[in-house]
């Protein structure tokens, strides 16, 4: 995904999270871990951390495998890329 080509906004959340089974939405050094294979998640929740003030898709946005990770945290960064 490129999003200085294609934006991605609420709509387009399904295709986003498609194949996605948890997401991690960081602000800062708040971190909220969504996991998608229960099924069971706050989804204005999850629309409210992973868009922006404009309505899309929050920059920088990783798609990891099967996790999706939005935002920037430098604690979750080294989690990740350790």
């Amino acid at each position: 995904m490129d999003a200085k080509k294609v934006r991605y906004g609420e709509g387009d959340l399904d295709e986003v999270l498609d194949g996605i089974t948890k997401v991690v939405a960081t602000r800062g050094k708040k971190e909220l871990v969504f996991d998608l294979k229960q099924g069971a998640h706050d989804h204005a929740l999850l629309v409210k951390h992973v868009l922006g003030p404009s309505g899309n898709l929050r920059a920088p946005t990783l798609r990891l495998g099967k996790t999706l990770v939005v935002g920037f945290g430098d604690d979750t960064y080294a989690g990740i890329f350790g």
